[in-house]
């Protein structure tokens, strides 16, 4: 018989970049989200209104991802998605904040947009 799960819920993606305050500083601008924790090497954001955060981590060494994935190439292999009830001006805020609107566009009420350290994020017009 299996073991009775523990209570678990997921409170946040942690996203590593050479700059956690520079990419946290993009995310605040994006989502609207506020410092929990703040350090050199780890930021902690929080949505003010519950539900899972979003965390940076340093890490020397990343690797900007590459969408769509090419041979060879360091693949995307998490990407967020963000509902939004104006798509081109949440796209305009992005990109006001050091977003990029990728090249490979592949439907219709969604962007797919990098952040300033290349991580992939959706915007997306729910029910799309």
């Amino acid at each position: 018989m299996d073991a009775p799960r523990p209570a678990a819920r997921l409170s946040a993606t942690v996203l590593d970049t050479p700059d956690p305050i520079a990419l946290a500083a993009f995310y605040r601008h994006l989502l609207g989200f506020e410092t929990e924790e703040e350090s050199p090497d780890w930021v902690e954001l929080r949505d003010p209104r519950g539900g899972a955060g979003l965390s940076f981590q340093r890490e020397e060494e990343h690797v900007r991802p590459v969408w769509p994935g090419r041979p060879g190439e360091q693949r995307m292999q998490t990407h967020l998605d963000v509902g939004v009830d104006d798509l081109e001006a949440a796209v305009a805020h992005a990109v006001a904040g050091g977003a990029a609107v990728a090249a490979s566009q592949p439907q219709e009420g969604v962007r797919v947009m990098t952040d300033p350290d290349g991580h992939v994020f959706c915007l997306y017009l729910p029910g799309s």
